[in-house]
């Protein structure tokens, strides 16, 4: 049995989805579903249970599951903006942490999520070094509840066993749930769809022009394909970064998105607001040295090719869908 929690989430239901077209189906999918619509992630997975995330660690302390080989700890909020300190220290540092000591008891192998978000405004670069991981400075809760679980896992020795990520910008399908958090892809998208122009921030530094903000923008296929990777070869182990390795631009990411739809750039520019202007990343960029020299599957898809994928295979096409269901 293969266990994925945050299964009903973005990068978890991917990750269930890759795991079952490669013959995976005994899987148990850990959520916490309650009233939102991400419930829909699991429609057409197969899978043979699911709990929710409240019981799941209790039962899996006490012995349940004795035949998991591995798990898959996407579980986490994922919301840069989020607020509650005592909600993200539990739910990102506390349940790791606590679930990486279970699966080291067992010795069952653990692959978790990190962040990017941990490198804060990249005054140390972008090196997942181990060396280097208490000279980071997350400029929000959320990335420093990343990197604190990741500090507390080394300092127990939990990552001679486990698999951290640190993911960059992931976008693809199955995303629509996140709010504020989907990703600028599907919100391009969105905007074009709803006014037939694409809102994006004005640069309000000097020096820089519009549109000039860049992220090491990664596609949720290439991602799960390494974590898989990862799973298979025992001897990885510890924290890597999961990106690209090739920052692109807000600017040549919507380009890429009205590229795919076949229509002229429309773009409309706008003031940032001054309250994301002290915690926003203008520059992002994996250093995916590590993640090569340990054999893992570097990311490739283009930003182009990979937009292209989403936009017209899995955005244009649900659209279509829900058009026709309401003919």
């Amino acid at each position: 049995m293969i266990i994925v929690t945050g299964a009903a989430g973005f990068i978890g239901s991917a990750l269930a989805w890759r795991l079952n077209r490669l013959g995976h189906g005994d899987l148990l999918l850990v959520d916490h579903l309650g009233a939102a619509d991400k419930w829909r992630n699991l429609s057409g997975l197969s899978y043979t249970d699911y709990l929710d995330k409240r019981d799941f660690l209790e039962a899996f302390h006490e012995g349940a599951f004795p035949d998991c080989e591995a798990v898959f700890h996407m579980g986490a909020c994922s919301s840069t903006t989020e607020r509650d300190a005592d909600y993200l220290m539990f739910n990102n540092a506390v349940y790791t942490r606590d679930l990486a000591r279970i699966c080291a008891a067992r010795k069952v192998r653990l692959l978790y999520a990190s962040s990017a978000a941990t490198y804060g405004a990249g005054e140390q670069g972008y090196s997942d070094d181990p060396g280097k991981l208490d000279d980071l400075r997350p400029l929000n809760m959320y990335g420093y509840s990343k990197q604190l679980a990741d500090s507390w896992l080394r300092q127990e020795g939990l990552l001679d066993s486990a698999v951290g990520f640190k993911f960059f910008n992931v976008f693809g399908p199955n995303e629509y749930h996140k709010g504020s958090m989907r990703s600028m892809v599907l919100k391009a998208w969105e905007q074009f769809r709803d006014t037939g122009k694409v809102s994006l921030f004005a640069n309000h530094r000097d020096g820089h022009s519009d549109g000039d903000e860049t992220r090491d923008f990664v596609y949720v296929k290439d991602v799960v394909e390494t974590m898989i990777a990862a799973w298979k070869d025992p001897a990885v182990n510890g924290v890597y970064n999961l990106g690209t390795g090739e920052p692109r631009s807000f600017l040549h990411l919507v380009q890429a998105v009205f590229k795919a739809l076949g229509r002229e750039p429309a773009i409309e520019w706008i003031p940032m607001p001054p309250e994301l202007r002290g915690q926003y990343q203008y520059y992002t960029c994996a250093d995916t040295a590590r993640l090569a020299a340990a054999g893992l599957p570097v990311p490739r898809t283009s930003l182009e090719d990979a937009v292209r994928d989403y936009v017209c295979n899995y955005l244009e096409k649900d659209c279509a869908r829900l058009d026709a269901a309401r003919d």
